[in-house]
């Protein structure tokens, strides 16, 4: 059965009205609540209000019983890899299994600059993205006590050469954007990588971030190859498109 959540997104906002709104996303029945990891909006006011996406997750984890967790997707160069896989791995604890550890290579260079990280180039934060997942493994290996769920790695991009085999290799789940076609063409592209590396792609979880008004229908992200379709919205936070999915995923069911 399709898996359908929300990202409400931490820009505009209070925390108050976010809250609210992941509570009431947990009661309706999400399967998944995100959000996303950067010190700056994305869109609009770029000096409007904004919140770190760890430090809401840990009330997130405590407020919520239902959904699973996470964040569409942390930024990897802008933690330590080990203390990010025991941040995760003690909010799973807190979330009573509830957690995806969920990392991408980072792009938004405002991020960096403003906090002092380096920038570098893609290939550079790609190359970090690549070590920092296997010293992320062995540190949750060694942590005790270790997850009580099964906190997937979940990597979030769309680049064939490198992110896709990172995925293959090292991930439990995988979010790219839509539409329909760039899902498809990007899923063959991971079933290849993982034909290339001896990895069943059946244990790669499909996930797809989509626009509130592309909720109609979720056939179509379903036919692409989805198993978890998650709609993005900023304050003030509409439910209906997730409301939207949550009926379609029932009626599938």
């Amino acid at each position: 059965m399709v898996k359908v959540g929300i990202q409400i997104q931490p820009q505009g906002t209070s925390v108050a009205e976010m809250r609210q709104a992941w509570r009431t996303a947990d009661k309706m029945g999400a399967d998944s609540i995100w959000i996303w990891d950067h010190f700056y909006p994305l869109f609009g006011d770029p000096d409007a209000t904004h919140f770190e996406a760890w430090t809401l997750l840990s009330t997130m984890a405590a407020d919520t019983e239902r959904a699973m967790l996470g964040t569409l997707v942390t930024g990897n160069s802008y933690r330590n890899p080990e203390l990010l896989a025991d941040m995760a791995r003690t909010l799973d604890h807190v979330s009573e299994g509830r957690m995806y550890l969920a990392v991408g290579a980072g792009w938004f260079e405002r991020d960096y600059t403003e906090y002092g990280y380096e920038f570098g180039t893609v290939g550079s934060r790609l190359r970090q993205l690549e070590s920092d997942l296997v010293r992320m493994k062995d540190r949750l290996g060694k942590l005790n006590p270790p997850a009580v769920g099964s906190l997937p790695i979940l990597i979030g991009g769309s680049g064939e050469k490198v992110t896709l085999r990172l995925v293959a290799e090292h991930a439990q789940a995988w979010n790219t954007f839509g539409p329909p076609d760039n899902l498809a063409r990007l899923n063959g592209v991971l079933d290849e990588w993982c034909a290339k590396v001896g990895r069943d792609p059946s244990e790669i979880e499909r996930t797809v971030a989509v626009q509130g008004d592309d909720v109609d229908d979720i056939s179509r992200y379903v036919d692409a190859g989805a198993d978890h379709i998650i709609v993005m919205t900023s304050a003030p936070f509409d439910l209906a498109p997730l409301q939207s999915l949550i009926e379609q995923r029932d009626a599938a069911s």
